[in-house]
């Protein structure tokens, strides 16, 4: 193939892509229920990187892995509760080997705002609700009592049907709202907004996924722009206009965030650590971690008491 019927194919498919009509997760509604519940394993199809114009509170019951809220990333375990406000995406990725699956990792409610606001004509009452769902444009993940008082009424809102259902959403959302600041803490940076086409999101899916399961070798740029069929230069603008990120500064803070995981519960070497989260050269590993975090690997291995 000459290299410019080749030209012409990325230029073809670029404008293809562009045309794409926007991309986002449908939640079916229920005509007799508040909210969708639904609890469901991993992997599994509505486990991918998405986005949807309805609030989700996300439980996750069993295993470990990664977690993407806009542009935040980081590590998470069983028992984590979060909070996505609308078009926030996200999506949550387990350790896993190849062929295994989780039955009944996640629980979720996912409710539309409009909901609130229209259920405040009648029950002025939920206007105590407006500084939660303002929190949650940047996602809000939960700890301590709150978390497990929240996944105690998300677990019971599945159990049960006409007023006390209604009973455990509205307890559900006032143990959210009254969560003391020290058991939250705010996850995204603010204005992240949702990938702008389908493509872009199945792109940014299947990129992460392979990232994911080469993080501590060398990621090639060129090797997964060319597995999503893409040049460099669209992977990277495709990429950054999904995520708010660049693909680099993606890849720098789950590398680092592995980083933190070793250095908090493993007594491995630091040397041994840097090699493990993708960096080679120890003085790079050093300058990018203090740089992230404002502290070398040894004070923050230091102050989480290892």
């Amino acid at each position: 193939m000459s290299s410019r019927i080749a030209a012409q194919l990325h230029v073809e498919r670029a404008r293809r892509l562009v045309r794409q009509s926007a991309a986002r997760e449908i939640i079916p509604n229920a005509p007799d229920e508040t909210g969708r519940w639904l609890m469901h394993g991993y992997p599994d199809p509505v486990a991918r990187w998405n986005h949807h114009p309805e609030l989700e509170v996300h439980l996750l019951q069993y295993g470990s892995g990664w977690y993407i809220v806009g542009d935040r990333i980081g590590r998470y375990s069983a028992g984590q509760l979060v909070l996505v406000g609308p078009h926030l995406p996200h999506n949550w990725i387990s350790d896993i080997d190849p062929g295994e699956h989780i039955a009944d990792r996640d629980v979720v409610f996912q409710f539309h705002p409009q909901w609130v606001k229209d259920t405040q004509v009648l029950l002025p009452e939920l206007a105590t609700l407006e500084p939660l769902l303002l929190r949650a444009a940047r996602g809000i993940e939960f700890a301590g009592p709150a978390a497990a008082h929240g996944a105690a009424e998300l677990l019971a809102i599945g159990r049960s049907s006409g007023m006390a259902r209604l009973r455990h959403i509205t307890a559900l959302l006032q143990t959210l709202a009254d969560a003391p600041p020290a058991e939250y803490r705010l996850l995204a940076g603010p204005g992240i907004t949702p990938p702008a086409d389908s493509e872009a999101t199945r792109i940014v899916d299947l990129a992460m996924r392979e990232v994911f399961t080469n993080l501590n070798g060398t990621v090639s740029l060129t090797a997964i722009a060319a597995r999503v069929g893409m040049s460099q230069s669209g992977f990277s603008r495709y990429f950054a206009r999904a995520t708010g990120q660049s693909f680099s500064d993606t890849l720098r803070k789950l590398r680092l965030a592995k980083a933190r995981q070793l250095l908090e519960f493993t007594d491995d070497p630091i040397i041994a650590i840097a090699q493990a989260s993708g960096y080679h050269n120890l003085s790079n590993f050093n300058r990018q971690f203090r740089l992230e975090h404002g502290l070398t690997p040894s004070e923050y291995r230091n102050r989480a008491g290892r």
